[in-house]
């Protein structure tokens, strides 16, 4: 029997529509803890046994004969430019017109993705792919739990997968969820019964972890209303929570089902989104300001560090990474505290110029000062200095090769105040302690923990801490919902749970 030939790509971006900075072609070949940039075989060797969606639709796909053609990924930033984005859906789509007698498509998306030119950059890429391998193609996605997704997008997919869990521990299990569903679409030989809804509702990044209620009590709804534990006639159920920093028409929460029986599908979207709104109620941004997080940190008492996490600057979520208003009051408060890491390229390198041992009069962050607050003056001691080049060892990321380019941990003492702080060059979230431990600041050895992250982290930081303190400060990752000043959302979507009603730009 002839074995299915099946393309297969990958182009990663979630988008801050926020964010004081443009992602380009040069951050797709730079993409920090993620895989590199890769055309043909080696996008798929590269990703095999990895946690990627990827990595995992290769290592699930043993019937299908693969036809790799490129991945490409970027650290989460502002909007993505037309040019980089033309270059890399043209790479993909010549692949497919080169790549003859094709039997499906696999695609490694985000969707979260916005351009230059598209709001919603997903929907644009299926577009460009179905002009090249026509509309009846099965073409699988597998997509970001924070997809903000449009009812256009799901026209286009004939079947989607999503993770499943924040902190993403699941993206490579999802890659394979999109190789079976793909190969349970294949063998049914038409298409899917498909249903798409939209919740009137976003809901604060910091309130989405899976590790946390009613997260973690909605997904697992997720397996009961599908397969053999679910209603027959339905293949798979699955909801993005959406990413809510990103000022488009289709920002927010969806719900994707497809199977065999439209009315069973149907029937199983519309539950999930009876949970969602009937979940309304529990969800909580959790944030503490800055000032009384620092001091509620430094009262724990225990064995164990506190975390204290940055949401609202987050790199993760397309944040610069260099705001300062935590390490403002982590100085005024006279903690001992290790933070990071922080992006810093200045400061990295005139730590690397002066050597360790050195003492340096350094200016510490606030590249954006709008977003972010001003550079912080500090006079600090270079204690050691890397290259930023480590294998992650954490549940996210484990087994993934980081690229941080020169980095730096300096030590300030301040009045009280004993600081370490760890700068990099190139931008990443701290999600895995080998970030901190790689340049030999050991988490654990610290009383008081920050990092630039805000869900994330938990993975690998919450079982080594005493408390995780979500705190807030001035950053361009807004987890206030009501605060994000959105001019092109859907009107009659509510701002945060019970929050406002949108009603258009002022």
């Amino acid at each position: 029997m002839k074995r299915p030939r099946v393309a297969v790509a990958g182009f990663q971006h979630e988008t801050n529509t926020f964010a004081p900075f443009p992602t380009d072609w040069e951050n797709f070949q730079k993409p920090g803890a993620w895989p590199p940039f890769a055309l043909g075989e080696q996008a798929a060797q590269q990703a095999r046994g990895l946690n990627v969606p990827l990595g995992g639709f290769v290592d699930a796909a043993g019937d299908f004969d693969l036809l790799p053609i490129l991945y490409a990924a970027a650290e989460p930033g502002g909007m993505v430019t037309a040019g980089a984005f033309d270059r890399i859906t043209g790479l993909l789509c010549d692949g497919l017109t080169e790549t003859p007698d094709l039997d499906a498509v696999y695609l490694d998306l985000h969707g979260a993705m916005v351009t230059e030119g598209y709001q919603d950059a997903e929907a644009e890429i299926l577009a460009r792919v179905r002009a090249v391998v026509g509309p009846d193609l099965p073409v699988a996605v597998s997509l970001d739990l924070h997809a903000n997704l449009s009812p256009e997008f799901a026209r286009l997919a004939s079947c989607v997968s999503m993770y499943r869990t924040y902190p993403h521990i699941d993206m490579g299990i999802t890659g394979g969820r999109a190789a079976h569903l793909l190969a349970r679409l294949l063998e049914r030989g038409t298409p899917f019964a498909t249903a798409f809804r939209q919740l009137d509702y976003i809901i604060p990044i910091t309130a989405q972890s899976t590790r946390r209620e009613p997260g973690g009590r909605l997904y697992a709804m997720l397996d009961g209303l599908a397969g053999p534990g679910g209603e027959p006639g339905v293949e798979s159920v699955d909801f993005a929570f959406g990413f809510p920093p990103a000022d488009i028409e289709h920002c927010g929460t969806s719900v994707y089902a497809c199977g065999d029986d439209q009315d069973a599908v149907d029937r199983a979207a519309d539950t999930m989104l009876g949970a969602l709104q009937e979940a309304e109620g529990s969800f909580d941004s959790g944030l503490v300001p800055a000032a009384a997080a620092v001091r509620r940190a430094m009262q724990v008492n225990g064995p164990k560090p506190v975390i204290l996490a940055d949401p609202q600057d987050n790199p993760g979520a397309g944040a610069p990474g260099d705001a300062t208003g935590l390490l403002a009051a982590l100085l005024d408060s006279n903690a001992t505290a290790v933070i990071g890491m922080i992006w810093d390229a200045k400061t990295a390198q005139q730590a690397h110029t002066a050597g360790v041992g050195a003492i340096i009069d350094a200016q510490i962050g606030g590249q954006f000062p709008e977003t972010g607050g001003p550079a912080i003056p500090v006079r600090a001691s270079v204690e050691q200095l890397s290259d930023g080049q480590f294998l992650c060892t954490g549940p996210m990321f484990g087994g993934l090769h980081a690229n941080l380019g020169p980095c730096a941990r300096l030590r300030v003492r301040k009045g009280g105040a004993d600081v370490t702080i760890v700068v990099a060059t190139n931008r990443a979230q701290n999600a895995d302690q080998e970030i901190l431990r790689h340049i030999g600041a050991d988490p654990e050895a610290y009383k008081v923990v920050v990092v630039k992250s805000a869900i994330h982290f938990l993975a690998d930081y919450e079982p080594i801490a005493q408390e995780v303190i979500f705190a807030e400060t001035p950053g361009a990752n807004p987890c206030r919902i009501d605060t994000i000043p959105y001019t092109n959302l859907r009107k009659g979507v509510r701002l945060g749970p019970n929050g406002p009603v949108y009603e258009g730009p002022p």
